[in-house]
């Protein structure tokens, strides 16, 4: 059973799923942050814990991708059985670990995921599943946060798909900095908007 806050602003163009990272959730103040930017720009947002309360702290299920992948693929199943969602194109959006899952699952359902965002994400922990996606994937990365930086420019030599890599100037991994966030917020509304609308 997995916990979620579901939000659909009338005449909604398409459904954005945020698959959180490690220590975080569903109330990650950083995506219920670019969720709002998404929300006003006419898209829905489902915001969920893949993780229980007590499976958070265990250091192997945080970067059990296949669990994470799976779980995430059971909210976009769930969400084209909504009525309120069926129709709606379905945008993924992964921070840290949470990036690797939708990049699994927006390989096993090409034809289900419209676009891939990832905030400060390590698509790197699914390299086999990289040359599968079909959906225009943005990668967003801090551009102090050095080691991620390297692992997404490998992850974007493996990507066959519509794809960029956008830095941050002056942001590390979090994107605390002053209009950092905003940044990205604004960065993902684009994509989003771009791939998802008719």
């Amino acid at each position: 059973m997995l916990e979620g806050t579901l939000r659909v602003p009338l005449g909604a163009k398409g459904i954005v799923l945020f698959a959180h990272g490690s220590g975080s959730g569903r109330f990650s103040p950083r995506n219920q942050f670019v969720a709002a930017v998404l929300q006003k720009a006419g898209l829905g947002t489902l915001l969920i814990d893949l993780l229980e309360e007590e499976e958070a702290d265990d250091r192997e299920k945080v970067f059990d991708i296949e669990l994470l992948a799976g779980r995430l693929q059971s909210a976009a199943d769930w969400l084209r059985q909504e009525d309120a969602t069926s129709e709606l194109r379905l945008g993924l959006f992964g921070a840290s670990t949470g990036a690797a899952a939708a990049v699994v699952a927006a390989a096993r359902r090409p034809e289900a995921v419209g676009a891939v965002v990832s905030r400060g994400g390590r698509p790197d922990l699914a390299m086999d599943e990289l040359t599968e996606v079909t959906a225009p994937t943005l990668l967003i990365v801090g551009g102090r946060d050095e080691v991620v930086l390297q692992l997404n420019r490998d992850a974007l030599g493996f990507l066959r798909c519509p794809k960029k890599l956008v830095l941050i100037p002056g942001a590390t991994h979090l994107f605390p900095e002053p209009g950092a966030l905003e940044e990205v917020a604004r960065l993902a509304k684009g994509w989003f908007c771009d791939h998802l609308g008719d």
